[in-house]
């Protein structure tokens, strides 16, 4: 039994809804829709307000990216740099924290998880990350602290009972090879909180995730859950760069790539520029042969991410010149769907799943 095929069955038998390759599915089965962070397109990401809303909207997975503290917990926040997602930089107790570092060969200037505790951690409140584009999300400024996977976990479960179905998470593992590198990896922290809960079994509600390849393969070793290999539409993983291995992410979506990426992982999760690209003037092209290879070589194909704002669509479907203004997403989202993607990440789940069952 293949690895796909053996997480259709599981997810199946979880009344979860499963992404499915269309040809491999029996009829009325729908693409997952994935919260990405959340609902960010109406409350402040990774934080329980913008968990708990993607739940109640109706979708049963969310995606939680994972950084570690000092003391090796693991939070979520999108990246370890937390000055444009907290209230640290007003913070004077907190103003020697500030430093340059180099995190996957990028230089970034802020405040880093990893030289936090937790308990330092829990007194900052968190703020929106892009309040331009978003600005009815900032009322929601200072609401929420800084929340643990574990807390994630825990809201998963009490919102479970309450709405009477199986929810779950995509938890991604961030700068795998940064954070193994400074002594402070997040991969066993990661496998040991998935075995406190009881959930490194075949038919758990969890999907890991990386960019990285290696950190994959290792984890494909230690886990029952189902894993996610993400791409970019430019670049390579860092585990490849800093061990001189010149392939790309455009070498991974190759057949041959795709077909490694198999070995090990169940889905991929490629930028959805991957799946259709853009012409030279912002518009869609042609869909690319990515979703129709990925499934010869038996893995899903969930692409990120989807966002209602002129700023993130293709030009043909931006309804104004004003980037924060909502443009035509169902009209997006129905070409992507078109292309036989087995879900999709969103940050308004509302709209994803609206554009998914057609009412």
């Amino acid at each position: 039994m293949t690895r796909t095929r053996l997480v259709v069955l599981i997810l199946s038998s979880l009344a979860l809804p499963v992404p499915v390759a269309p040809a491999a599915l029996a009829s009325g089965v729908l693409p997952v829709v994935v919260g990405h962070r959340g609902a960010p397109g109406h409350r402040p990401e990774h934080t329980l307000g913008s968990y708990e809303l993607a739940f109640r909207q109706g979708v049963s997975w969310v995606d939680v990216d994972l950084v570690p503290t000092a003391d090796g917990h693991l939070v979520a926040r999108h990246e370890n740099e937390i000055g444009g997602t907290t209230d640290v930089a007003r913070r004077p107790e907190f103003r020697s924290r500030r430093t340059t570092k180099v995190v996957d060969g990028v230089e970034l200037t802020g405040w880093f998880t990893e030289d936090f505790t937790l308990e330092e951690l829990k007194t900052l409140r968190t703020v929106e990350r892009i309040p331009k584009l978003r600005p009815d999300n900032t009322i929601y400024n200072g609401r929420w602290p800084i929340v643990t996977y574990q807390e994630v976990l825990d809201l998963t479960v009490r919102l479970g009972r309450e709405l009477n179905r199986t929810l779950g998470t995509y938890p991604e593992v961030k700068h795998s090879t940064y954070f193994s590198s400074i002594g402070n990896p997040v991969e066993p922290k990661l496998v040991e909180l998935l075995e406190r809960n009881g959930l490194n079994r075949v038919d758990a509600p969890v999907v890991i995730q990386s960019f990285e390849v290696a950190n994959l393969r290792r984890l494909s070793e230690q886990v029952l859950v189902p894993l996610l290999q993400l791409t970019s539409s430019d670049g390579a993983p860092a585990d490849f760069a800093a061990t001189g291995d010149v392939r790309t992410y455009a070498d991974l979506v190759t057949p041959a790539g795709l077909a490694e990426i198999a070995e090990y992982a169940a889905y991929l999760g490629p930028d959805k520029n991957q799946v259709i690209p853009r012409d030279p003037d912002g518009n869609l092209a042609s869909p690319a042969a990515l979703v129709h290879d990925a499934h010869e070589a038996g893995l899903l194909v969930i692409p990120y991410t989807f966002r209602n704002e002129n700023s993130f669509l293709p030009v043909e479907f931006r309804s104004s010149a004003d980037p924060a203004a909502w443009g035509s997403i169902f009209s997006e989202e129905s070409v992507f769907l078109a292309t036989g993607i087995d879900g999709l990440f969103a940050d308004q789940p509302d709209t994803a799943l609206l554009a998914v069952t057609g009412s």
